[in-house]
């Protein structure tokens, strides 16, 4: 150590340091520094630090706000947070070198977390320690997301409805479903106005509210691809936000076709029943008697002039009496008991004793096993 020739303004002692111990950059410097070590670490701190930390809380879905925006963290507890939030609030001063840092939460109540906060650097050369303690307080209140989604806010809605029939129960559970998948796809990306305000069932189907037009074309689309059929939407003016920007509300009408899968009709061409597989695009099915496909025409699509005979779930378990030949078999009839003949299809499990039968007005036809494809 060697004497600068410089004097303390503060104590008059002369100033004994190593000149390369002293940063010379601007940046750096601070107004204590031509103090001697003695003075200067008088009234250092190491560390600034606020005497209270806020954190905003949305107490229905939990997330946190930071900045200008709620994010979601998904968090359990908000001691993660608060160890975040608190290391962001804190200072170290810009003398100190290799400064290393640890925290011990201390849970004091339910909204309040005591955050012990160790400090270490090195200071001209000097170890120096700080022990700081920062209380943070968890404020809870209701995000505008949760706020809008309490005040029943939507912008479009979807209209589920089937020509000719309603909708089964399948569809509309399986609409909900594709709603909250939609949404939960929008959320991962961060989107926070990503909601379904409500699912309500009317009088010849379900209608579902969703935050956005966005939202609701997806729904409708995915919809469509799925069941078949087709949707059109239509917007109806509904305000002006603060900007005198027109605000519409949208909605879209999506119309499923007359038949579903597991549904059993009559083409009336003189083939026989068919079970339906499919409404996609042409209607597919399986011929009760055969058990050869069967495909609407491009012109006929998903809804060919046919005659409702029932749904798979009407087939009931019957005797397999005989098989006559390749085109025949014998089974009990299962309201009379009585041994009838009936055609042979494909799928008929040759080897079963009981086989699953459809009862109609266009007569008795095997089943196939199983669920359809």
């Amino acid at each position: 150590m060697t004497r600068s020739g410089a004097f303390c303004p503060r104590c008059g002692d002369p100033i004994e340091s190593d000149p390369g111990d002293r940063p010379t950059h601007p940046e750096a410097r601070d107004p204590d520094s031509v103090l001697c070590d003695s003075c200067y670490f008088e009234e250092f701190d190491l560390v600034d630090a606020p005497d209270r930390i806020e954190v905003r809380v949305c107490s229905q879905c939990g997330a946190v706000h930071r900045g200008n925006r709620w994010v979601d963290v998904g968090a359990e507890d908000y001691t993660d947070v608060a160890v975040d939030v608190t290391s962001e609030a804190l200072g170290v001063h810009m003398q100190a070198t290799d400064v290393s840092w640890q925290v011990a939460p201390e849970q004091v109540d339910r909204n309040t977390i005591r955050m012990h906060c160790t400090f270490t650097g090195v200071v001209r050369g000097t170890p120096v320690t700080e022990e700081v303690v920062v209380p943070v307080k968890i404020s809870r209140e209701t995000c505008q997301r949760c706020g809008r989604i309490a005040g029943g806010s939507f912008a479009s809605v979807v209209q589920i409805r089937a020509v000719d029939r309603t909708p089964t129960d399948e569809e509309e559970e399986r609409a909900e479903e594709i709603a909250r998948e939609i949404v939960a796809e929008m959320e991962a990306t961060g989107d926070r106005d990503a909601f379904v305000t409500d699912v309500g069932s009317v009088e010849g189907g379900l209608n579902i509210k969703v935050s956005t037009t966005k939202i609701g074309l997806k729904i409708a689309q995915r919809l469509v691809g799925e069941f078949g059929g087709s949707f059109s939407d239509s917007e109806r003016l509904i305000t002006e936000d603060e900007d005198g920007e027109k605000v519409y509300r949208v909605t879209y009408a999506v119309r499923l076709p007359p038949y579903s899968p597991g549904e059993i009709i009559d083409p009336e061409d003189g083939d026989g029943p068919v079970l339906v597989r499919s409404v996609q695009g042409n209607l597919k099915g399986t011929r009760l008697a055969t058990g050869e496909d069967y495909e609407a025409s491009f012109e006929d699509g998903d809804a060919p002039d046919a005659t409702r005979l029932g749904d798979r779930t009407d087939g009931v378990q019957t005797t397999l009496v005989a098989i006559e030949d390749d085109h025949a078999v014998q089974v009990l009839d299962p309201d009379t008991y009585e041994t009838k003949s009936i055609p042979r299809p494909d799928h008929l499990d040759e080897d079963a004793d009981e086989v699953p039968v459809l009862k109609s007005r266009a007569g008795l036809y095997v089943l196939p096993e199983g669920e359809d494809e």
